[in-house]
């Protein structure tokens, strides 16, 4: 069997070096557009600060590894440029000499991936700006950084935040675009607001609500115009607003897009054409929690994707693709972001109901040194189901998300979190995880021992039910900032001033991150009054009104 496979990279290498230990008898053939064949992309921000300080680093496989390890057939600086797809054949054009030849297959495979998104705006093409898809487009910015002190990042997504982090820690001014009200979309604005807290700290200027018009490219700088009615003078832009599926070849090839414009593959990866499949950025995905149709642009799902595309080429359609949940992570600088599953802005835009689980935990034992608090929020239907979950914090963030993918995917409800029994060692958790602790919360709420209101609806529930704000810390933490409007009383006195308090009233109780105020929720409603908590706590409340 001949098998042509279009782009490397994730899906495309995954694929070839599989169809390999699959069977020695395939041809197998990868074209690739540009020079390098298997680089480490989500690597690539990393090279301009000099964190990852070697750039062969990030070059893992070359056409002669491949060809010596796999015997794969590597073409790069080629172009495939149709496809014939009743006479089985691609058209294929060698960017070096310009030569074009036939090439025939038995089967093909796209993995062209996705290109950044540029508007038309006035001043695109300026030579002052960059975006970051592979290795010639990092080489380009590396070598602006050199002579270039002034930055402007456009777009606040993952590759948006990394290149401004590591601009900055290359000792650049860099200022961020952004048109939503907050960075990092996979997120919601309660968990991006410590992103938000961080970029100031850091000296990374984040302006949001706010979208770029056009650019004038001014000789020695470029000026970007805002839709504010404000402009902003800098030495180079970075345009990272997002990624398209690379489409162009499969349209002209008569294979059916998806509604996300996207190509359309059943659970199999086939295309419309029973002979071609595809996988990775370029393809349109069902979302594992919805069913519904999505883009998700992540290194897993390409690589998951490679692996069963070989297997049903080779063996046929036996193993199937079910869908992709969207487990994404960022550094920004101390902090870990990370996120599974569905957030609350898409099950608003759904009108699915839904409540949410918000604890704040040390990720390992807080008297073993080095102690990190992160914020980890479940979110979860009236039967327990988990839509998702999203967590923020300088250490642990990663392990805590991935136990919540693992239990999404193995079909657990919030009740079985507490029963994950987990690791235990003081350096590296405590005994009951956040995990645990996050369905032991979740498991309150749906049973009706707890009440939760969240940030925004917060006022509105005050004002209804004409309720009492009490503050359950400690009278200096209250002094260093509270909800307007809140009464203080430690908790630990609380049992003590019960006989203060109105039980014709409604309390709305806090505490600094969440367990105080739930202790001072069962104290209160064990003695017959009618409270609720804050999701998240001050702590959270604070991020999202800064």
């Amino acid at each position: 069997m001949k098998i042509l496979i279009v782009g490397g990279v994730a899906g495309g290498a995954t694929a070839a070096t599989r169809l390999r230990r699959l069977s020695e008898e395939n041809e197998v053939i990868i074209f690739e557009k540009g020079q390098y064949v298997s680089f480490a992309n989500c690597g690539l921000p990393y090279h301009i600060s000099g964190t990852i300080d070697k750039r062969d680093a990030l070059l893992l496989q070359t056409p002669e590894s491949l060809k010596e390890r796999y015997n794969l057939d590597v073409r790069v600086f080629t172009e495939v440029l149709s496809i014939y797809t009743v006479d089985k054949k691609v058209s294929v054009k060698n960017l070096q000499t310009g030569e074009i030849y036939i090439e025939n297959y038995d089967k093909l495979l796209l993995s062209p991936g996705a290109e950044p998104i540029k508007p038309p705006f006035v001043g695109i093409d300026s030579d002052k700006i960059y975006t970051l898809r592979n290795i010639p487009d990092m080489d380009k910015i590396v070598a602006k950084t050199k002579n270039a002190q002034n930055f402007v990042v456009v777009g606040g997504g993952f590759i948006g935040l990394e290149v401004a982090e590591n601009l900055i820690e290359a000792g650049k001014s860099v200022k961020l675009v952004e048109l939503g009200n907050q960075v990092m979309a996979p997120v919601d604005f309660d968990i991006a607001s410590f992103v938000h807290e961080k970029a100031k700290q850091k000296g990374l200027e984040l302006l949001l609500n706010v979208g770029v018009e056009k650019f004038n490219d001014k000789g020695e700088t470029i000026e970007v115009f805002l839709n504010n009615g404000t402009s902003l003078e800098t030495d180079a832009v970075i345009l990272a607003i997002g990624v398209k599926p690379e489409t162009k070849l499969a349209e002209e090839a008569g294979l059916e897009i998806g509604e996300t414009r996207g190509i359309l593959v059943n659970e199999f990866m086939q295309t419309s054409n029973p002979d071609i499949y595809a996988v990775g950025d370029a393809i349109e995905v069902a979302h594992y929690i919805n069913n519904k149709k999505v883009l998700i642009p992540l290194a897993w799902p390409a690589n998951r994707q490679g692996r069963i595309v070989a297997d049903n080429i080779v063996l046929g359609n036996q193993y199937k693709y079910t869908g992709s949940l969207g487990s994404s992570i960022l550094k920004f600088f101390e902090l870990s972001v990370a996120s599974t599953g569905l957030n609350e802005k898409t099950l608003k835009k759904f009108g699915i109901p839904y409540k949410t689980a918000i604890v704040t935990r040390g990720h390992h034992a807080g008297y073993y040194p080095g102690a990190k608090n992160m914020v980890l929020k479940v979110i979860f239907d009236e039967n327990g189901k988990i839509f998702g979950a999203q967590a923020v914090g300088e250490a642990g963030v990663d392990k805590r998300i991935d136990v919540i993918a693992t239990a999404i995917k193995g079909n657990l409800t919030v009740y079985d979190l507490p029963e994950i029994e987990i690791t235990y060692a003081p350096p590296f958790n405590s005994a009951k995880d956040p995990v645990n602790i996050a369905g032991y919360a979740a498991e309150n709420i749906l049973k009706g021992d707890l009440e939760m209101v969240n940030y925004d609806e917060f006022w509105n529930f005050v004002k209804e039910n004409d309720a009492v704000i009490l503050d359950v810390r400690t009278s200096k933490e209250f002094s260093g900032g509270a909800i307007e409007g809140a009464i203080n009383i430690n908790v630990d006195d609380l049992r003590a001033n019960l006989e203060k308090l109105d039980k014709n009233k409604m309390y709305a109780i806090y505490c600094q991150v969440g367990l105080r105020g739930y202790l001072a929720n069962r104290i209160m409603r064990n003695n017959g009054f009618r409270a609720v908590n804050l999701n998240g706590g001050y702590n959270l409340w604070s991020k999202v009104q800064s």
